[in-house]
């Protein structure tokens, strides 16, 4: 019986996992990893290969060279997210997923800051409008 080849995405998984603030959960059926609430990595088995999604910006016009010379293993889709396909027996190299897998997380971080920062400004102008309003119903 032959022994079940190294999962490929373990390397991956656990890279993204090392990431400082870092939410694990399922999307579908992929992993999903992401940072300040914005995905920055889905992965994990489908139709017997597996298949990694990252969201890229500078990394875009080599994902496209990628894509272009292997469809079937690299797609560049709307909105910046690319898609690697893979096998145990022709795993994604290293090189690239490490720099893609910091890409991601950067813009995910990034993005997602802005989002905090805009989250705390409406709660603080909650806050603001609340205290206005108090104010008039006491002179009142």
């Amino acid at each position: 019986m032959a022994a079940k080849a190294k999962d490929p995405t373990e390397a991956i998984r656990l890279k993204a996992s090392q990431y400082p603030d870092v939410d694990k959960g399922t999307a579908c059926t992929q992993m999903s990893f992401k940072a300040c609430g914005k995905g920055f990595l889905y992965i994990g088995e489908q139709g017997g290969r597996y298949k990694a999604m990252f969201k890229l910006k500078d990394s875009i016009p080599e994902a496209q060279k990628l894509a272009a010379n292997a469809p079937e293993d690299f797609q560049v889709g709307s909105g910046g997210y690319v898609t690697a396909r893979f096998s145990a027996e022709k795993p994604m190299a290293k090189k690239l997923w490490m720099a893609w897998l910091d890409e991601s997380h950067a813009l995910a971080v990034a993005g997602g800051a802005g989002k905090k920062n805009s989250a705390a400004k409406k709660t603080a102008n909650k806050k603001v409008t609340k205290k206005k309003a108090a104010k008039k119903a006491a002179k009142r």
